[in-house]
């Protein structure tokens, strides 16, 4: 898959319109602020492809970009953002829960912790909901290059308490300054797009009939 084949195809606000055509999804999930559209940015080697929002939790909407006409990455909107209204919140949680129930093929979340910090309640509830519903993921702990060698090591192992079976998710430190975590986070993006042709997906996975 050519990374660097990327085009943004909509927002969306209600699950009528949510895309299924059968290509792979590759969802990004995390709170407000926790850079996002810095990952996707970085990933695809692009500066303002995903745009970084100002004004984070005002636009409750799920962006698509379609990744070399075969996957599509999306990006769901950031959760927990303290200025916005009850009313608001709850648009989240029903826009995102329909996606995250609806029929179309997801690959794997790429779940967004900041490393600095315990995860948030809606972290951990987005975590649970992750492993209850058995939706295979990976926590990407970003802002990395943020905490020194010893600060990391601290980390790491409040980890262990802070998130539900830490010791089984996969988690990749990230920068997106540096690029650090970049490389793992493509290779695991490659490998799914391995098992869609191992598992004759292509045909269903690339293109509507």
């Amino acid at each position: 898959m050519n990374l660097h084949n990327a085009e943004f195809i909509k927002s969306v606000v209600s699950p009528r319109d949510f895309m299924r055509d059968g290509r792979p999804q590759v969802v990004f999930a995390g709170k407000s602020n926790v850079g996002k559209s810095s990952v996707i940015n970085k990933i695809l080697n692009r500066k303002n492809f995903a745009r970084v929002g100002a004004s984070p939790g005002k636009t409750v909407h799920i962006n698509y970009f379609l990744i070399d006409n075969y996957a599509y990455f999306v990006d769901l909107p950031g959760y927990g953002y303290a200025k916005v209204s009850k009313s608001e919140k709850q648009r989240w949680a029903g826009l995102v829960e329909g996606y995250l129930a609806d029929d179309r093929t997801l690959a794997l979340v790429f779940q967004l912790v900041d490393f600095r910090h315990p995860p948030t309640a809606d972290d951990i509830m987005m975590i649970n909901f992750l492993i209850d519903n058995e939706i295979p993921f990976v926590v990407v702990l970003t802002k990395a290059d943020k905490l020194t060698k010893n600060e990391r090591a601290k980390r790491r192992k409040a980890l262990l308490s802070e998130m539900p079976c830490a010791e089984d998710i996969h988690m990749i430190e990230f920068s997106a300054m540096n690029g650090e975590g970049v490389e793992e986070i493509r290779e695991i993006i490659e490998d799914i797009e391995q098992e869609a042709l191992e598992g004759n997906a292509p045909d269903e996975a690339g293109k509507e009939q």
